[in-house]
Formats: C-alpha cells, sequence, structure tokens
C-alpha cells in the first residue's frame, strides 16, 4: 500500500447530507458473501488463473480449497437447499472490529481477525453507506448525542485499515482483508468528499434535495473532478456553480450578511473534515475545503454583478461602461473585505479547530484570501493604467479609499495569525497581501493626484476666442466649480493623496503642510485670471464688468454653498473676491448710467441766466430717449442668471436713476406745450424708466414701450 493512513482519534459530530454527491464514483450495493468465505470470490475474481503480482500464489491456494470446498457443496445439494446468506451485523462485527484495535492500542497482542470477518465488516460498511444514500440526517447525533452509525462506522474502518496495514507491514498474513478493508475506505473517503464539498458548496443543499433532487450523480458534483486517483485538484480552477448554490461566501450570495452556516452544519463540517485527515486523506480534504470556498467566493461576487475581465478588456473599454463595473468592484470588493473573508476565517478556523494541526484551517484561509484578493486588484491595476481624464477622478478616489480601508482588516488577520502561531509562512503570505494593498493604493492615489493637477492644463488650454453671449457664466466656471465643489467632499482623501504624492517642488509652507489645498487654490487663481483675459473678449466696458460679476458671483456662491470647499479656499480669498465683484459692479455703472445721469443734470447749458434754452432741453430729452432705448435694446438681451446679483443690480440703478428722471420731468417738463410737442419729447414717465430697468438682463431685447397715459 502506498498510503499508511495516521491512528487518530476524531471528534465526530452530527452533520447533514446533500443527495446529488452521492453515486459518482462508488459502487455501494452490499457484497454478499459465500456461506464458504472470501476464498471462493476470490477464485471466482481471478479463475483463469491471472494473479496480481505477488499474490498470484494466493489465489492458486485458494482455487484448490475451493474445489475441495465445492465437492462438499455439490453433495450437500442433493439433500438439502442451502441456508439464505445473513445481512452482515454491522453492530456484532463492530464489537469485534473494537476488540480487535483496542488489543493492539493497548500494547497487547491483537487477538486474530478472520478473513471473513474483515470481508463482512467491509460489506456492512458498503451497505451502511448505501442505506444512508438519500437520507437527510445520516449525519445527524443519535438521541443522546453519539456520532451518527455511518460517521462511526467510516471511522471504525480507517482505524482498521490502519491497523491492517501495521500489521502487514511486520509480517502478519492479512494481505487479502488489507486491499478489501482499504478499498472500501477509499470509497467512503469518497462518499465523504462529494458530501464535504456538497455541503461547503452549499449548505442549503439539503432542502434543495428535498424540493425534488433525485441523489443522482448529476448535477454540480459531476463537474467537480474527483481529487482520489488524481494528480490533485487546482485550487485556482473555479468549477461551476449554478442556480442558487453559490453560498456567497461568508456572506452568502447577494451580499446577504447574515452567516450561511449554522452552527449545526459546521459540526457536521468538522466530523467529516476529522473523519478525512484521520483516515490520511488531508490533502484531498484541504483541497476541496479550497475549491468549494472558492467557488462560493466566486459566486458571491458575481451575484453582486462583478465579472472577472482581463487587463486588456479593461484598458481598452469605454469610460462609461468602465465606470459602471469600477462601481460593481467596489461594491464586491468591500463585501469580499467586510463580511466575505471574515467569514472564511471564521469557518476554516471552526471546521479545521479538532485537527492535529491547527495551521491547516490558517493556511487554507490564507490561499483563499490570497486567491481572492490578487484576483479583484488585478482589475484596480488595469484601471490605473487607463489614460487619465478628469471625469475618472471620483471613481480613482472611491477604489482608493476601498483599498486603503482595506489594510486595517488585513492587519487584524495579521495579528490574529502571528498570535496564533510560531510558524511565520501564513503570516508572510497575510504581509504579501497587505503589500500588494499598499502598491495598488499607491498607484490610485498617484493616478488621482495627476488626474487634479491636469485641471490647471485644461485651465490653460482653454483659450477659445468667441465671448460667450450676453456676459453669462462661462462653461469652463460652471464645469470647474462644480468639479472642485465635488472634488472638495473627498477632501481628507485628497490631502491623504497630495501628502503621499505631492510635487517635489512645493516649497510654500502652506504647499507643504497641506498640498492639495495649494493645489486648489492654484486652480483658482488659473481661473480667474482666465475669466478676466476673457472678459477683454468683450468690445463693450459695460458688458466686460457684466461677464465679470456673473462669474465671480458664481464662483462665490459654490464656495459659500460648500462648507468643505469653504474651509480649503479660506474666509481672505473669499473676501477678496466679494471686494471683486463690488469693483466690477462700480464699473458697470460708470461705464452704463454715468452718462445716462450727465444728461438729467443741468450743467448751466439748459438753464441761462435764468432762461431755459428750450433747443438745448428738446436736445437732452432726445439724447436721453435714444440712450434708454440703446440700454434697452443691449442690455436687455444680456444675462444675469443669478437672482440675487440681477436685483441687486436693478435696484442699485432704479435708486440712481429714476429719482433724478422724476426731479428733471419735474423741473422741466411744463416747458413744453400739451400734445404732440410732449409726445415728441417726453417719450418715458417715471413709471415707465422703472419698467425698462426691471426688465433689464432677462435676455430679451425689446422696444422702449410707449408712454403711458
Amino acid at each position: 500500500m502506498d498510503r499508511i493512513p495516521p491512528q487518530k482519534s476524531s471528534s465526530f459530530s452530527p452533520g447533514t447530507f446533500r443527495e446529488e454527491r452521492l453515486g459518482r464514483n462508488l459502487s455501494l450495493g452490499a457484497i454478499k458473501i459465500s456461506e464458504h468465505g472470501p476464498t471462493e470470490r476470490i477464485k471466482e475474481e481471478g479463475e483463469d488463473g491471472q494473479g496480481d503480482g505477488g499474490h498470484g500464489g494466493g489465489v492458486d491456494h485458494a482455487a484448490g480449497e475451493g474445489e475441495a470446498a465445492g465437492d462438499g457443496a455439490d453433495e450437500a445439494a442433493g439433500e438439502e437447499a442451502p441456508e439464505e446468506v445473513a445481512e452482515p451485523d454491522l453492530a456484532a462485527l463492530s464489537a469485534e472490529v473494537d476488540a480487535f484495535l483496542a488489543a493492539g492500542r493497548d500494547g497487547e497482542a491483537p487477538p486474530s481477525i478472520s478473513e471473513v470477518t474483515l470481508d463482512k465488516f467491509a460489506s456492512a460498511v458498503e451497505q451502511e453507506m448505501a442505506q444512508s444514500e438519500g437520507d437527510d440526517e445520516k449525519w445527524a447525533p443519535g438521541e443522546d448525542g453519539e456520532a451518527p452509525p455511518l460517521l462511526a462506522a467510516i471511522k471504525r474502518i480507517s482505524a482498521l485499515a490502519a491497523a491492517l496495514t501495521a500489521a502487514t507491514a511486520e509480517g502478519s498474513k492479512y494481505t487479502i482483508g488489507v486491499h478489501r478493508v482499504t478499498g472500501v475506505l477509499h470509497r467512503a473517503m469518497t462518499f465523504v468528499e462529494d458530501e464535504f464539498h456538497g455541503m461547503l458548496d452549499d449548505p442549503r443543499a439539503t432542502k434543495a434535495a428535498q424540493a425534488g433532487d433525485t441523489g443522482s450523480a448529476t448535477g454540480k458534483s459531476i463537474r467537480r473532478p474527483p481529487s482520489f486517483g488524481h494528480a490533485g485538484v487546482d485550487p485556482d480552477r473555479s468549477s461551476d456553480v449554478g442556480g442558487g448554490g453559490g453560498g456567497g461566501g461568508a456572506g452568502g450570495a447577494g451580499g446577504d450578511n447574515s452567516p450561511p452556516f449554522p452552527p449545526e452544519t459546521v459540526d457536521r463540517l468538522r466530523s467529516m473534515a476529522d473523519a478525512m485527515m484521520a483516515a490520511g486523506y488531508v490533502t484531498e480534504c484541504t483541497q476541496v475545503f479550497l475549491v468549494a470556498r472558492r467557488n462560493a467566493l466566486d459566486a458571491s461576487l458575481q451575484s453582486l454583478g462583478y465579472e472577472k475581465a482581463s487587463i486588456d478588456d479593461v484598458v481598452k473599454m469605454a469610460w462609461e461602461s468602465l465606470e459602471s463595473e469600477v462601481a460593481t468592484w467596489i461594491r464586491a470588493f468591500r463585501h469580499t473585505i467586510n463580511v466575505g473573508l471574515s467569514g472564511e476565517h471564521d469557518l476554516c478556523a471552526r471546521v479545521f479547530a479538532g485537527c492535529d494541526d491547527p495551521a491547516i484551517g490558517r493556511a487554507i484561509f490564507v490561499d483563499l484570501a490570497r486567491c481572492v484578493m490578487l484576483q479583484m486588484l488585478n482589475f484596480t491595476e488595469a484601471v490605473a493604467m487607463t489614460k487619465r481624464a478628469a471625469e475618472k477622478l471620483f471613481k480613482v478616489l472611491d477604489m482608493y479609499e476601498a483599498v486603503r480601508d482595506a489594510g486595517p482588516v488585513i492587519d487584524a488577520f495579521i495579528t490574529a495569525c502571528a498570535t496564533a502561531t510560531d510558524d511565520d509562512a501564513e503570516t508572510d503570505a497575510l504581509a504579501d497581501i497587505k503589500s500588494e494593498l499598499a502598491s495598488v493604493r499607491s498607484r490610485l492615489g498617484e493616478s488621482a493626484a495627476a488626474i487634479f493637477c491636469d485641471l490647471e492644463s485644461s485651465i490653460r488650454a482653454d483659450a477659445g476666442k468667441q465671448p460667450v453671449p450676453g456676459g453669462a457664466v462661462h462653461p469652463l466656471t460652471r464645469y470647474l466649480m462644480n468639479y472642485l465643489k465635488y472634488a472638495c467632499e473627498y477632501k481628507s482623501t485628497l490631502e491623504q493623496v497630495f501628502r503621499e504624492h505631492h510635487r517635489a517642488d512645493a516649497d510654500d509652507d502652506d504647499e507643504a503642510s497641506n498640498p492639495f489645498a495649494a493645489q486648489l487654490m492654484e486652480v483658482m487663481e488659473l481661473l480667474h485670471g482666465n475669466l478676466e483675459a476673457k472678459s477683454r473678449l468683450y468690445k463693450d466696458p459695460s458688458l466686460c464688468s457684466i461677464f465679470l460679476m456673473n462669474n465671480g458671483r458664481y464662483m462665490l456662491q459654490k464656495i459659500r454653498g460648500s462648507p468643505e470647499i469653504n474651509e480649503v479656499v479660506g474666509e481672505a480669498w473669499s473676501r477678496k473676491r466679494s471686494t471683486d465683484l463690488r469693483q466690477y459692479h462700480k464699473n458697470y455703472q460708470r461705464e452704463t448710467w454715468s452718462r445716462v445721469l450727465n444728461l438729467l443734470r443741468d450743467d448751466g447749458v439748459i438753464t441761462v441766466k435764468g432762461s431755459v434754452q428750450k433747443p438745448v432741453l428738446k436736445e437732452r430729452f432726445k439724447q436721453f430717449n435714444a440712450a434708454m432705448d440703446e440700454i434697452q435694446r443691449t442690455q436687455g438681451a444680456w444675462v444675469v442668471s443669478d437672482e440675487q446679483l440681477q436685483s441687486e443690480l436693478r435696484v442699485s440703478i432704479a435708486a440712481v436713476v429714476v429719482p433724478a428722471y422724476r426731479s428733471f420731468l419735474g423741473r422741466f417738463s411744463q416747458h413744453f406745450s400739451a400734445g404732440r410737442q410732449t409726445e415728441k419729447y417726453i417719450k418715458l414717465s417715471a413709471e415707465d424708466l422703472e419698467a425698462i430697468i426691471d426688465e433689464l438682463f432677462d435676455g430679451n431685447a425689446i422696444s422702449m414701450p410707449r408712454r403711458r397715459n
């Protein structure tokens, strides 16, 4: 035999069953034993005289004995019919096997046990497995808490195989019995392996079986190559997981935060793991566990919408599609870190709590964590490699925060692992994961800082020669201010990013202490300078002032409306911009309305030596009417979108112009004769003037209204 199973006392606890795992590699029908013992069966299996290696002589000898026994059987056949072969009594056979095992454990010379007994016991174990097919309670404990019969039988045949192998090595004549018992043990381990995988893959499989699963060798188990008789299971291969059986990692499919493994299921998993490892099937047990939980974690990610994609696919993806993929990745990654890995760590610890080597559970968890983390971090690598663009900043920051927040979770696993063992292998593997997280985080941070700094280039490159119609808020102002406002919602993250990746030429004290704030202020100053340059595109100085007022007011409102950006910019900058706005307002008043007010002044030309010069007065009214018509025609088409600013402008204009016009009318209107002369020169009343002012800056040019009667 190439396997010498170790003897190990296992803690067998109750368990559950998944029917569809049965029958794939098993021949579970009870083997009938002839009344003359195993030698007749051996003869039938090899009656052509071809032995198997060193067992040929044993077969020939058995054949000779079989002929003699056969003659006796022929004589007896004429007298009476042979009795039916009784079903093997598992309880009685178990007692005989226990006596054999107990003597060996006590150091006494073990009593001999016949090949017939070994064959009958092996058959009884096969029959117990066959009868358990379709039984959902085959792993459940008895009423008094004793191990379930099936598990007890598997434990017993495992110990028997180990004892017979040791006895055969010392020269005892159990060669045939060893082959028979170890063959059944192998099939029993295949049986347990399928049950183990099924329960790990979906702890709710029993209910699925009750709902109509036939328990045949179809379904998920047939897609999983058996570990026995193969080179081994590739833990990186994801077998097909169908239906609702994904288990969803530790959190269940669909992001359910409740643990999918109730205590009784974990107890049964632990019992199966103990049985496999006690029989020497440690590698098969750990590989099956790893594959099943990898599949469950993959199914959990799929249920959250995350699908693996190659780096080339990600790099070539349009941003509209990639943006959605990033959002899905963030949701799946946070679920894996905060729910999935914690649940897997707990499951590994509980299932392998009873094994001789406690490092087995930790090693499996580390392998699981490494596989799923590297798979997900490949996506971030790909995103960091895509072409930089301003619109990508916020998703890159979201990914940065997710990776950053994963660090303390991995640290906790490292601490727990270091506390539990002196072996540095698992700790080093987790440290490698932490190192990979740090590397990915650095690349994401570097990308985010570079994207934000590229705003400078965007502003400098925006040197359009076409002024915005009506002096409205420039699209660049709207875009940048909204962008900065949104960016400042990531203020703490961006400050962290810029501390890690700020430019080496930062000599300013403020920049050194808060390089993000310094970079934002640089962007704001560049925008302000860019707007002043654009204002010079307007030929009308009044419209130039309106443009600067509109854009300055928009910037100030965005800053004051966001506590985050206001904190970064500071009150000093806001006060300076408010001062600029007042100056723009004064400039507008001077350029537009000072000329109008001059027309309403008696500067010694209208009244000369107490006499009103009617030709001069008529010319003044003509000039005033023409000026108001021009203002209404042009400035009615100008735009002031901020209602407060619009109201402030109208009120300030009316407060100066309307009283002056009313006074002018009061002094000189009586010098025109009533009728056509008055209508010709006095086209506006004070109320008409107020109405004109109230219609300025609406973006609609209209004709001057007729005089109101």
